[in-house]
């Protein structure tokens, strides 16, 4: 059984504690919702707006019953970069097309869902492939918080640093020691919010050691439109990108289908029962093409919120949905927006490196809580050739469609599960579950 909840799904915390667990999520998805923007050419200031609108969307269409932010997709980078150089100075409102039609491939699997039920789906993703899935979202996210924890020598982590006199390693391990000292130590509502203070703590450590460049503050305005200045241009739909950018949808379905488990497992509630994969797969894929008529990237549900999630047992819908108006009251603010910018790569490195970490650990729980039997050789071989899968970041290609980490080892858990022949006594104790 899952630990009590401090504030459970429906329960709203008294204000005072309200705002700052909201502002925690707010720092744990900053970072990787303005990077993907950033890396396209998109505006950072409409990611942001995107992501609170279609953050306070999915909310409204699972009936306030899942604590999920949505933030930036990273499945969408390639894509929108393809756009970007097949099309030239007009890319964008091609490529906000093709964003919005992803949001109907999301609605049309909702709807094979609502009228077929989820018994299928437990079935094809019995409780070795969930768990496996679930180890590789985090563990396949380990080398992202690793590089930007400066702990990575060479790009792709082919080589660590061991260097303490690094400043960037000193800054990222300052400031998971004391996330991790006040999650563990910290009495009252201060062992509430350890993201919150670990970022607090790197920041200032950053500053001193001179790691921040206060430039973008001082020269950002205090108000203005986030439609203003590059980065946006009316959606128009344009077959060509629309065929780029639409099959990563079926990637990030079968990411969705992964994400909805984590959050099941963190929560200990089902999800995909109540309120409904149906609910939960329009909410993500509308989001999506929201996102593509505000100007911003697609949405996805964001590992890094899951992870404060479990750190804090704090799943309350309400703490998380004013997370969402915090980021949208950012898009119009640039001034605080550009501060949160100047937050340091490790700083954030340091508190990623625990979010996702238990998000791992929250795998491993399922299969030891399920009944895993890896003495079996069905369980074993499902288990290795997903995880290898995912966290060795295979990828395939069949023409200019890609499968590739998470879902492809998602793909390939079910695959196996459907062909490989079944232990007369039954491989999985948790299969009735």
């Amino acid at each position: 059984m899952e630990k009590q909840a401090l504030y459970d799904v429906n329960e709203v915390p008294p204000l005072q504690r309200w705002i700052p667990l909201s502002v925690q999520h707010v720092f744990a998805m900053f970072g990787a919702t303005v990077l993907v923007p950033i890396l396209t050419g998109l505006s950072p200031s409409l990611a942001l707006l995107s992501s609170g609108a279609g953050t306070l969307l999915f909310i409204a269409i699972t009936r306030g019953q899942v604590p999920a932010y949505l933030g930036s997709s990273f499945a969408f980078i390639a894509p929108l970069q393809a756009v970007a150089a097949a099309y030239g100075e007009e890319w964008i409102g091609a490529a906000l097309g093709g964003i919005i039609t992803v949001g109907l491939l999301y609605a049309a699997v909702a709807a094979v869902v609502y009228m077929t039920g989820t018994g299928w789906i437990e079935r094809i993703f019995p409780p070795v492939v969930i768990g496996s899935v679930i180890v590789v979202i985090g563990l396949g996210l380990a080398r992202v918080g690793v590089d930007m924890a400066g702990l990575c020598a060479e790009p792709g982590c082919a080589k660590v640093a061991v260097s303490i006199a690094d400043r960037d390693v000193q800054i990222s391990l300052f400031t998971l020691v004391v996330t991790v000292a006040v999650a563990v130590f910290a009495r009252g509502f201060a062992s509430v919010v350890p993201v919150l203070f670990g970022i607090a703590a790197g920041y200032a450590f950053a500053a001193a050691l001179g790691a921040v460049d206060f430039t973008p503050v001082r020269e950002a305005a205090w108000f203005g439109g986030p439609w203003r200045g590059p980065g946006w241009a009316a959606p128009r739909f344009d077959w060509t990108a629309i065929s780029l950018i639409f099959p990563v949808g079926i990637v990030t379905i079968a990411e969705h289908l992964g994400d909805v488990f984590v959050l099941s497992r963190v929560v200990g509630r089902e999800f995909y029962k109540q309120p409904g994969l149906h609910r939960t797969l329009l909410g993500d894929g509308l989001a999506s093409s929201l996102a593509g008529l505000l100007g911003g990237p697609p949405n996805t549900t964001y590992g890094e919120n899951v992870g404060v999630l479990a750190i804090t047992r704090v799943y309350s819908v309400a703490v998380v949905a004013l997370a969402a108006v915090v980021a949208i009251l950012l898009s119009f603010v640039p001034k605080l927006g550009a501060l949160l910018q100047t937050i340091p790569a490790p700083v954030m490195g340091g508190i990623v490196m625990v979010l996702f970490g238990i998000i791992a650990s929250s795998g491993i729980r399922t299969l030891v809580e399920s009944g895993i039997d890896f003495g079996h050789k069905r369980n074993l071989i499902i288990a290795s050739v997903v995880l290898t899968l995912g966290i060795g970041g295979a990828q395939l290609s069949f023409g200019d469609f890609r499968i590739h980490g998470m879902a492809f080892a998602a793909l390939a858990g079910l695959l196996l599960n459907l062909v490989l022949p079944r232990e007369r006594r039954g491989e999985e104790k948790g299969a009735a579950e």
